[in-house]
């Protein structure tokens, strides 16, 4: 199993280069590393010195680093689509279109770049894999998408399967094994039941990697500038309405003052230096110890005996958090997230009592 880290804050703040810092440190202990990055633009090769493709390319014993290149990924998707189409309909009407004619829409990129995340994390041939995406929300909202996409199948997959819409799709030969293309499940025939199963698990196991610090975790970026601090915060409280641990803080190429430690306290904040020309020592050595993210505050905590859930949201105050109770679920939204909790059974169905939010944490108890 892979460590995938990730790294968050404002743009120009040094990301990508702490990134590739990090992957050095890993390869340099002997773990398989592979940084996997979102931007399809040279940058990252540069600093590497090997330009990057859609294949991993070696950079140094143990260190890898590949791009997500969108436009070629949808159409491999869209072939695999249209050669489902020939196997299932008498007469396919998507033969007349070309996987090389599909633009990327808003969004793709991010289901796309998941699904590599996916993919390589499977594969078992890393250690550690560094994600270099766009550091801010739209990050955020890719890595929380098993999380997301489970409460939509949870709360319509009833409504759908008792509409008659639904019962047309269910008995379709075309939409089955288009569902299986894009969820790699089969749902034909007897393996209906299987089959949901199977996607259930599937996302059950994203959002199992996402809140667990030994297996995902992010760092926030910044320097002493106000507003890639003020960003960075933001990050923070972003991260734990998606369930994804924030294990520290990496100040770069400026000194951790008083008010920047209070700022981001309970973390640790270590300062990181430049790194000149192809000399990256420096800068690996002042990295933080990753395995710290453990210790951390975990984004959410249930204390059935006691009857409370307790959210961790810095970087919100108040007045920014509200608490929504329309269904059998308890949405919380702080900033520009929402967070839909599925309660264990003791919990399910009651009624919120009081909540209160008190050193950073909403406190609701039932």
């Amino acid at each position: 199993m892979a460590l995938i880290l990730t790294f968050l804050g404002k743009g120009g703040t040094g990301r990508s280069t702490i990134a590739i810092a990090t992957a050095k440190k890993y390869a340099a202990q002997g773990k398989r590393v592979l940084l996997l990055s979102q931007d399809p633009g040279p940058g990252l090769g540069i600093l590497l010195g090997t330009p990057l493709t859609s294949t991993p390319q070696e950079i140094s014993p143990n260190f890898k680093a590949v791009q997500v290149q969108s436009a070629p990924l949808l159409e491999r998707r869209w072939d695999e689509v249209k050669q489902l189409e020939a196997q299932y309909v008498r007469t396919p009407f998507f033969k007349q279109i070309y996987g090389q004619e599909l633009g990327v829409l808003p969004g793709m990129d991010s289901a796309l770049a998941l699904n590599e995340l996916r993919e390589y994390d499977d594969s078992k041939q890393y250690d550690a894999i560094v994600y270099d995406g766009t550091g801010g929300m739209d990050t955020l909202r890719m890595l929380g998408m098993p999380e997301i996409l489970s409460w939509y199948i949870r709360r319509f997959r009833k409504a759908l399967i008792d509409s008659d819409l639904g019962k047309t799709l269910a008995l379709s030969p075309f939409i089955q094994p288009l569902i299986t293309t894009v969820l790699t499940v089969d749902m034909s025939g007897d393996n209906a039941t299987k089959s949901t199963q199977q996607v259930d698990n599937f996302l059950d196991k994203g959002k199992e990697i996402l809140a667990n610090p030994n297996r995902a975790a992010a760092y926030l970026v910044t320097t002493g500038d106000a507003s890639a601090i003020g960003t960075a915060r933001y990050l923070w409280g972003s991260s734990q309405q998606v369930g994804l641990t924030v294990g520290g803080v990496i100040v770069n190429q400026a000194s951790v003052t008083e008010t920047l430690a209070a700022d981001f306290a309970p973390l640790t904040a270590v300062a990181v230096p430049a790194h000149s020309d192809n000399n990256w020592q420096g800068l690996i050595d002042a990295l933080p110890d990753f395995a710290e993210a453990t210790s951390a505050p975990k984004p959410i905590e249930i204390n059935i005996a006691q009857r409370q859930v307790s959210l961790f949201l810095p970087g919100f105050d108040k007045k920014e958090i509200k608490l929504i109770q329309s269904g059998p679920e308890v949405t919380i939204e702080a900033g520009d997230q929402r967070r839909n909790i599925l309660l264990p059974p003791q919990l399910t169905g009651k009624s919120v009592t009081g909540a209160k939010f008190l050193n950073s944490y909403l406190i609701v108890s039932f």
